[in-house]
């Protein structure tokens, strides 16, 4: 064995040459696309909520303001649904872009709703189950209030048996909060929405699609989250389900149930997929199933038979406990 001293020096090597670093600052572009859309949507919502309280539309731009408030409650509702998913997503690091409303034609609602997009996959179904069941609570914060508030400024008027229109179906938790404002409802009798109520009632609308457990969309994400594998039961089923309830007389549903095959109705895995729910995000998760029961509307629109309530046998108490 040599010595320490033995063995040959090893010379240094040269520095490396200094390399000069450009530091690119990347700034954020305003998002033109989203207020473009944002503001069309606003207008068409507007003038549907104009069209809504019997404004002729050539006369839409001296009373539009009339439509303000249906599309300021429905506006407001989808953006706080939207809002809801993008900053849970912002904050576990999920990346998103932000809300794109679809303007639609000035009817009933004049949009189509709003839309995220996620950029990167959830790292959990933890993750993913915050992200997909933010959005239809911060909705349903705001829906109901709206729907409430609405109702007290709703009217009960009677039915003539001749009327021909389009009525509104009943989800059970609009029944419940209509039976605490109105009471009974007389045969004959029915609710003429107020503005704010009509936006409201959509809102809950809105939040029953969203929460149909297929595919991508919120009920998918939170059934995924909560069931794993088994969510691929869980769709197919519901699949047929949505299928049989259009035979009640929606046909929206025949189509609900075509874009559900189009995109897809099996949920794609999250980065760790093994890790499931923890008790709390379990409860959560039946309480969001629970939202989506008590808004579900088998027959959203359908054409009115000329009033609702009890039945005629019915009629005298009725209108002796409503007038009390």
């Amino acid at each position: 064995m040599r010595s320490l001293e033995s063995w040959p020096a090893v010379s240094p090597e040269p520095p490396a040459p200094e390399v000069p670093v450009r530091v690119v600052e990347t700034q954020r572009r305003w998002p033109l696309l989203n207020l473009v859309l944002f503001a069309l949507t606003l207008v068409t919502t507007t003038i549907a909520g104009a069209v809504n309280e019997g404004v002729p539309l050539d006369e839409i731009t001296f009373h539009w303001r009339a439509g303000l408030p249906f599309s300021l409650t429905l506006m407001s509702i989808l953006l706080a649904h939207e809002m809801g998913h993008y900053l849970v997503a912002r904050y576990h690091g999920v990346r998103v872009t932000l809300p794109y409303f679809l303007p639609g034609p000035p009817l009933l609602t004049g949009t189509f709703g709003a839309f995220i997009r996620m950029k990167s996959p959830p790292p959990s179904r933890r993750v993913l189950f915050d992200v997909g069941a933010a959005g239809p609570w911060a909705g349903l914060c705001l829906a109901v209030p709206a729907v409430v508030y609405g109702l007290c400024r709703s009217e009960l008027r009677p039915i003539p048996p001749t009327f021909s229109g389009m009525q509104f179906g009943d989800s059970l938790l609009f029944k419940m909060i209509a039976r605490s404002v109105f009471g009974r409802i007389p045969y004959g009798f029915d609710i003429i929405l107020d503005p704010v109520a009509l936006a409201g009632w959509f809102g809950l609308f809105v939040t029953l699609l969203n929460l149909l457990p297929v595919g991508q969309l919120d009920g998918g994400h939170v059934i995924y989250a909560m069931f794993g594998r088994r969510h691929r039961w869980i769709a197919r089923t519901f699949l047929l389900v949505t299928v049989a309830v259009g035979f009640l007389g929606w046909m929206g549903w025949f189509l609900w149930a075509a874009l559900m095959l189009f995109v897809g109705i099996d949920h794609p895995r999250t980065l760790d997929h093994d890790t499931g729910l923890d008790p709390r995000r379990r409860f959560a998760g039946w309480a969001t199933l629970v939202v989506f029961v008590l808004t579900f509307i088998p027959v959203p629109i359908a054409p009115s038979d000329g009033g609702s309530g009890p039945l005629p046998e019915e009629l005298i108490p009725a209108i002796v406990w409503f007038l009390r």
